[in-house]
């Protein structure tokens, strides 16, 4: 009833556009979830890294497309096949008004590996680094453990913290409580840090000492909103100027309202479904005894063969998704043009091969999803799950909101879930190393394998990939390990999203792959 009656305002709101004019100072937000921590080292999380890329800068920054752009550094060069070195801005304060220096460098990489309980831990960026010293007060030397391509991608990753404002007498200085009450969060970005109260607004204010061009709104305010119909409400009402993700089933009505403007960019985020293939008995699964019928490779494949990808996209997503068989969308590097198109859906042959497994009358499973994480997850999740019904796996869903969807799945009490995950390299090792790797997160490998895959010869070639630095070679890694998991059903690969953001008239964003919402990149037509 609730999401009726906001429909019915939001549809009224439409009236009222262009009625209130924009402020030309400030900039409201309506995003669909808030950080989980305001720890910048703590969770490698789409919601996170926007909030922290608003007020950090890393050494290297991705352009919208995905291209690494010189920030913090401004340049880099390999001095041997294992070291580079960064030379830093000597322009660049943080919003204290200290400078930029090399030590705060070398404490920002001291830090990752010391942050405690982390769910999606940093060192998926780090793992390759023997060695992070000051050379000099401006001049930043890496060691890798071996030749390391993706250096340079993995540290656009990385924020820069205040060596000052982010010690602390524990092992890593400033704690993630003491991040989430706004200590320590001195940055050298655009914006700075005023307040924020875990399910309420996060204000930041413009930076006086950024060294780049300075922000054009003099305050910012992330509003959480996790229902779409409410966020196209509060942009059709004024009540904010920019929202993530519009309502599918509203999307071209606001692509032709002159009174707004829709921003779309080639998404990376995959949609995805894990399944469990370590516990035994699976959480989700009753009436097997201690056997997981998921440890089956034929059940696997029974059950990404019954889901209509196809259908998801159109009729589901609303056409802003790809329906796809693979794990990235090429050309991005590692990609394979012949794997992008969806799996045709064969319910007949799903059913043969759950009979040949040993589940002629097939079984019972919890699909679980986030509630409002991703664009319309939970729809998705309950289609998905009415087609392994159909199949013969009788599935019910079970959505959470994100934070407890997260904490679940981090916990292993899902026999299966939706999830998606954005890649902000633009290359298949990321997407591969995190998804798939065995799961040693302390070795940053497998930091987002909830479903436990685990295939040495996998891991094998990724370890290999990664000090592979011809190009064309590593890619042929890349695509032959995108391939084994795929043949496996390791995971199951359903849709590339289509990021979209709805703007009020006179106002423009930059849309970017990685899906990351920044004020600096929203500008005002004047």
């Amino acid at each position: 009833m609730n999401f009726v009656k906001t429909r019915l305002a939001a549809s009224a709101a439409f009236l009222l556009v262009g009625a209130l004019s924009l402020s030309a100072a400030d900039l409201k937000i309506g995003v669909k979830s808030e950080p989980s921590s305001l720890d910048p080292q703590f969770h490698v999380l789409v919601p996170n890294m926007q909030v922290t890329f608003a007020m950090f800068d890393p050494l290297v920054m991705m352009d919208p497309k995905l291209v690494p752009k010189p920030a913090l550094a401004e340049n880099w060069k390999a001095t041997s096949d294992t070291v580079w070195e960064f030379a830093l801005r000597k322009d660049a304060k943080f919003s204290d008004g200290s400078p930029l220096t090399a030590d705060d460098v070398v404490f920002t990489f001291d830090r990752i590996p010391k942050v405690p309980n982390s769910p999606t831990a940093f060192t998926l960026f780090t793992r390759q680094i023997a060695k992070v010293e000051a050379a000099d007060a401006h001049t930043v030397r890496i060691t890798t453990k071996q030749p390391y391509p993706l250096l340079v991608t993995d540290i656009a990753n990385l924020p820069i913290l205040s060596k000052a404002a982010a010690s602390g007498p524990a092992p890593e200085g400033k704690t993630t409580v003491e991040f989430n009450r706004g200590e320590g969060l001195v940055g050298t970005g655009p914006f700075k840090f005023v307040s924020w109260q875990k399910g309420a607004d996060l204000i930041l204010e413009r930076n006086p000492n950024y060294w780049g061009k300075p922000a054009a709104w003099d305050k910012v305010i992330y509003r959480p909103m996790t229902n779409p119909a409410a966020r196209a409400a509060a942009l059709l009402s004024g009540d904010i100027d920019m929202m993530e993700d519009p309502p599918t089933t509203d999307l071209e009505q606001f692509k032709t309202n002159p009174k707004l403007s829709v921003a779309e960019a080639p998404g990376t985020r995959i949609v995805y479904i894990a399944l469990d293939q370590k516990g035994e008995p699976s959480p989700g699964i009753p009436g097997q005894g201690n056997k997981n019928p998921l440890m089956d490779k034929r059940v696997r494949e029974a059950l990404s063969l019954s889901i209509d990808r196809k259908a998801i996209a159109e009729r589901v997503m609303g056409g802003v998704a790809v329906a796809t068989g693979d794990l990235l969308p090429e050309p991005m590097f590692g990609a394979v043009k012949a794997r992008q198109a969806a799996p045709v859906v064969d319910t007949a042959k799903a059913k043969a091969l759950l009979a040949e497994a040993g589940y002629p009358n097939g079984f019972q499973i919890t699909l679980g999803t986030p509630n409002g994480r991703y664009v319309n997850d939970a729809r998705v999740a309950q289609t998905i799950a009415a087609m392994w019904t159909r199949a013969g796996v009788k599935a019910e869903v079970a959505a959470a909101a994100p934070p407890v969807f997260f904490k679940s799945r981090d916990n292993f009490e899902y026999s299966a879930y939706l999830a998606a995950w954005g890649n902000s390299t633009g290359e298949m090792s990321t997407t591969l190393r995190s998804l798939v790797g065995t799961r040693e997160p302390s070795k940053g490998s497998g930091t987002s394998n909830g479903g436990r895959y685990s295939n040495p010869e996998l891991d094998a070639l990724l370890d290999k990939a990664s000090a592979t630095m011809d190009d064309k070679a590593r890619k042929e890694l890349l695509q032959k390990a995108d391939e084994m998991v795929l043949s496996d059903y390791g995971i199951i690969p359903v849709h590339f999203e289509v990021p979209v953001w709805a703007l009020r008239k006179g106002l423009t964003y930059a849309a970017r792959a990685d899906q990351y919402t920044l004020p600096q990149d929203v500008a005002s037509a004047k």
